[in-house]
């Protein structure tokens, strides 16, 4: 996750400013208890390859590092897709650099991945954090190269928010398409700017996939690797990307997907 106050604008309707709805009010609300519960086997069956695409280092764990976890447990043979490196999220930062945040960011997915046990195919897009749109075609054409029908494609949503976020969704829609791929998109900064109810959130599309405690702790301890994100900047007074208000959005023991 990048924070994205620093990247392209985004839409007036799904700003991401301040602390945005507080967890509490999300866990008030039923509508996530009543939502389908589905599998793994449900949303990938047996013999089709799981594509994950992340817009930037972390995003594959915060979105679906519950679901990683049981894909490997069924044997689903998973590529990760790493849009861009984050190398913009402290701008200005004497603290991370963007060559620190090169070097770093990929190291803590790396650390991330094996830390849920994983150990899956990483291709690298290096795209320019923050500029994505920009660079959508050369998304596509990489997507379009690598995917085969059957093949599940799971992506941030096109309407999450956080332009990278959208970008990566409709390249990833477009190229699903042409391939024949069943795209399930993957809400993370939807729950910020989003409130329970929500019409412009596709609730009818929405599912529900359990995490174990065992999971769900390794998701915790996962994310536990991206210390560039959890941290204050010293440097600039720059607060934590992942401060515990946005983390405790995105740690729950089920993870929601549209289908």
């Amino acid at each position: 996750m990048t924070e994205p106050h620093t990247r392209a604008p985004q839409p007036a309707e799904r700003l991401i400013a301040g602390r945005g709805t507080p967890d509490a009010e999300w866990q008030a609300w039923g509508g996530l208890a009543s939502l389908p519960p589905v599998t793994v086997a449900e949303l990938v069956p047996a013999y089709r390859r799981a594509v994950i695409i992340a817009p930037h280092p972390d995003d594959e764990v915060l979105a679906c590092g519950g679901l990683l976890q049981q894909l490997h447990a069924q044997g689903t043979q998973t590529i990760l897709v790493a849009a861009t490196n984050g190398t913009s999220s402290h701008p200005g930062s004497a603290h991370l650099t963007p060559s620190d945040l090169a070097r770093l960011r990929p190291q803590e997915s790396a650390a991330a991945l094996q830390t849920l046990g994983l150990a899956p195919q990483v291709l690298r897009a290096r795209l320019i954090d923050g500029q994505v749109r920009a660079s959508m075609e050369h998304l596509h054409t990489l997507l379009i190269q690598l995917l085969r029908p059957g093949d599940v494609v799971f992506v941030t949503w096109r309407q999450d928010g956080h332009p990278d976020h959208e970008a990566c969704g409709l390249a990833a829609s477009l190229a699903a398409r042409a391939c024949r791929a069943t795209l399930i998109e993957m809400p993370v900064w939807s729950w910020h700017w989003a409130a329970p109810g929500d019409r412009r959130v596709p609730w009818h599309r929405a599912c529900r996939l359990d995490l174990s405690a065992e999971e769900l702790q390794r998701k915790q301890q996962a994310i536990q690797c991206f210390q560039t994100q959890l941290n204050d900047d010293p440097s600039t007074g720059q607060q934590a990307i992942l401060p515990p208000h946005v983390l405790a959005r995105l740690l729950h023991p089920y993870e929601i997907y549209f289908t």
